[in-house]
């Protein structure tokens, strides 16, 4: 029988694909469909491509290759997940949630 890729799970930075991590993203752990390293810069919730050393976190020290695994203790992974019913992110929260249904009803 052949391999099945992941429905679900953390979402690639790279590719976008679910990559089946439901849990802590460890330093070995690369996307099953592109191989891209996830607990790099680029997967990180930190990453900003505007800030000193592309890092919304106050770092001492520029990590160079952006796109590989690393150290950084501030490491946390986008919260950007595929589940049954769509995809959730970091901004899904219940006040985002709360206002969007609120929207729904507003007199413009």
């Amino acid at each position: 029988m052949p391999h099945q890729p992941p429905t679900d799970g953390l979402m690639c930075w790279s590719c976008g694909k679910p990559t089946g991590i439901l849990g802590k993203v460890t330093r070995s752990d690369e996307c099953p469909n592109c191989m891209a390293s996830l607990r790099s810069c680029r997967g990180c919730r930190h990453f900003d491509p505007t800030r000193r050393y592309q890092c919304r976190e106050n770092v001492d020290k520029n990590i160079v290759d952006k796109d590989k695994n690393n150290f950084c203790d501030m490491f946390q992974p986008r919260d950007v997940f595929k589940k049954p019913g769509g995809i959730s992110t970091q901004s899904d929260t219940k006040d985002s949630r709360k206002k969007s249904f609120d929207d729904l009803f507003k007199d413009d």
